[in-house]
């Protein structure tokens, strides 16, 4: 599948970084704060490595290497969907976001899939000696880093510590969406 962005409805906010820049990390102090705004937030967080949600031995594994796909294991509290993909070489991030449109999320938060053309903000720590990510990725439109920059033209800067500003700046991303759905430079806002 291929993401349509001009036509997609549905808000989505890359953040790309390094392994060690900390996006795990500062996503579980920004999604409570976006909750207490009424900001619905889903999140894809892309593996690098294999992984199981499920243990060998339960019903729902044996299911699932039995044939089910999907396997969906559900209780009171929550439910899993789980598809093997023994076809794929990487996860398709347009038919993961079609597996969360019918939650109605307000802004769909995608940690990893740095390569996919969505609009990004780019966790930068100059500490870690890696690229800036924005020099050559058109779709960074924002930079959170701890430390001063100098970044391409159109794009924004954040103070990584800022965990207000951080919060404002997605909080205010779904109303935003229709016209930053573009790489910078493509008549979105600069």
């Amino acid at each position: 599948m291929t993401l349509d962005l001009a036509n997609e409805t549905l808000p989505l906010l890359g953040i790309a970084a390094w392994s060690g820049t900390g996006k795990t990390t500062l996503l579980e102090a920004l999604l409570p704060r976006l909750a207490e705004r009424g900001v619905r937030v889903a999140v894809i967080k892309h593996a690098h490595h294999g992984f199981d949600v499920d243990q060998p031995g339960k019903d729902s594994h044996r299911l699932r290497a039995a044939g089910a796909a999907p396997m969906l294991v559900a209780s009171k509290a929550r439910f899993a969907l789980m598809m093997e993909t023994p076809d794929r070489t990487e996860a398709d991030l347009a038919m993961l976001i079609d597996q969360v449109r019918p939650l109605h999320p307000d802004l769909v938060l995608i940690e990893g899939f740095k390569a996919w053309p969505v609009p990004k903000l780019e966790l930068f720590r100059p500490v870690l000696e890696k690229p800036l990510l924005a020099d050559s990725d058109g779709w960074v439109q924002v930079v959170a880093s701890d430390d001063a920059l100098t970044l391409p033209e159109g794009v924004e800067i954040l103070d990584l510590n800022d965990l207000d500003a951080l919060t404002d700046y997605i909080a205010a991303w779904p109303q935003q969406w229709t016209q930053r759905r573009q790489p910078r430079g493509t008549g979105g806002r600069q």
